[in-house]
């Protein structure tokens, strides 16, 4: 007990110096008064002017016209003057890594750093997620005990971060997500045991990945762009495969994101039943048919493509094998978002980040803008859609009564300009204030 007690200490002060010495670990209590200029209380609605909005116990309590006195709800009340900016629900990332970042360091960094020197990296990464403006974001690849460890501890209080969706990994021998570019031993070492063969291993991982903690399963429908193998990124699990760890995962009540690139294993995802596709980077006709039959949601990551794009042009500690797929995946993704997008395809945020560097997450509303996409459906898309996705449309995506006081603020107007969002000024999670002007 008393080590357990020294790590949380360990990772309070962590967290305190992280954002600036604020104690903001516990759910927020009390009475909290907003006045917000212009509020976007439900994205797709036209936004409104001139709102009061009341938080109590960590929750939206009521929404009012015009600019109450804080006094009027208590002697207690804090007021927060948000008069001069644009309020909305907090900002969720739906693909995010949040224990590493890609660079030329990774590949000493996994022989020199335990798991436990990830876990207490990924602390320094979720801060700066949180402090973005992203208060909910779901993980779709990490070492899980430590993945979930955190989710736990910033669900206690314990330390300060965003809401985590955990993933379970679940990928075929030598596919996407299973380790590769060492040598024989070490791929041995770090083989993960959820990689499988044939449907029943494949439902085996599936349990597995459950049983240890996860949220909702990740599998790899195709290569990958950054597997150091040239394997390609077409399909790569098989469709029996698919579909029994979709029919595995929904019967422990656990939704399915598939990775997939090509447009094969796109589709034989999507027939398979999985909940969202990340990446779809080439959706043909009939995968856009597909997500509209099955409802399916498309995470595009387009900052992970610009991202990988401008690493292979201007670094050098890419292996060829990688290089390659990074130069052509990432310049065809956005010209394929753009059409999945226009021809109907629901759609939730994603940026891949840990591709991208972490805190950096609101670049992917400028490339989604700039594909096409209307700001308002951008800004949908992080918050109504993404709440939708992983189940919680009821606590979450909206500033309704009954909801989590999740709230974000900014000076300018993401309406008028999507990058407004880059430059976040205030931060509310769970009714406590993480970040004010």
């Amino acid at each position: 007990m008393r080590g357990m007690a020294s790590l949380a200490a360990a990772l309070t002060a962590l967290t305190l110096v992280m954002l600036g010495g604020s104690a903001v670990l516990a759910e927020g209590g009390g009475v909290t008064v907003i006045h917000a200029g212009t509020l976007l209380d439900r994205p797709g609605e036209p936004p409104r002017s001139r709102q009061t909005l009341v938080v109590e116990n960590g929750r939206i309590r009521e929404r009012l016209e015009g600019y109450r006195d804080a006094e009027s709800f208590g002697d207690d009340a804090v007021l927060v003057d948000l008069r001069d900016h644009f309020v909305m629900p907090g900002m969720m990332d739906m693909h995010v890594h949040i224990q590493g970042e890609l660079g030329p360091a990774n590949d000493r960094d996994r022989l020199r750093l335990s798991d436990a020197d990830v876990g207490m990296r990924s602390v320094s990464y979720a801060g700066k997620t949180l402090m973005a403006g992203f208060t909910t974001v779901r993980d779709l690849g990490a070492e899980p005990t430590h993945l979930f460890a955190l989710r736990d501890a910033i669900a206690k209080g314990w330390v300060a971060g965003p809401r985590i969706v955990g993933a379970g990994n679940v990928t075929v021998t030598g596919g996407h997500g299973d380790v590769d570019g060492m040598r024989h031993d070490l791929l041995e070492l770090y083989t993960p045991k959820t990689a499988c063969d044939g449907p029943y291993d494949c439902r085996r991982a599936v349990r597995q990945a459950i049983k240890f903690g996860a949220d909702v399963i990740k599998i790899q429908s195709t290569g990958g762009v950054l597997s150091d193998t040239t394997t390609g990124t077409g399909q790569q699990v098989a469709d029996d495969e698919l579909k029994e760890i979709v029919t595995t995962a929904h019967a422990l009540g656990r939704k399915v994101a598939a990775h997939a690139h090509a447009a094969e294993g796109i589709n034989a995802a999507l027939r398979a039943g999985v909940d969202s596709i990340e990446h779809g980077s080439y959706a043909d006709a009939q995968s856009i048919r597909l997500f509209k039959e099955t409802g399916a949601y498309l995470v595009p990551t387009l900052l992970a493509g610009d991202t990988v794009v401008k690493m292979a042009e201007g670094s050098g500690f890419m292996p060829q094998a990688i290089r390659e797929k990074a130069l052509r995946v990432g310049n065809d993704m956005k010209g394929n978002f753009a059409k999945a997008f226009s021809a109907g395809v629901k759609v939730a945020f994603g940026t891949d980040s840990g591709v991208s560097r972490h805190g950096t997450n609101g670049q992917e509303a400028v490339l989604m803008n700039e594909a096409g996409m209307p700001a308002m459906d951008v800004l949908k898309s992080m918050t109504v859609n993404a709440a939708d996705l992983i189940d919680m449309s009821d606590s979450l995506g909206t500033l309704e009564p009954g909801k989590h006081a999740d709230i974000v603020a900014f000076a300018g107007d993401p309406l008028d300009d999507i990058r407004a969002v880059l430059a976040v000024n205030f931060v509310m999670k769970g009714g406590v204030i993480h970040k004010q002007p």
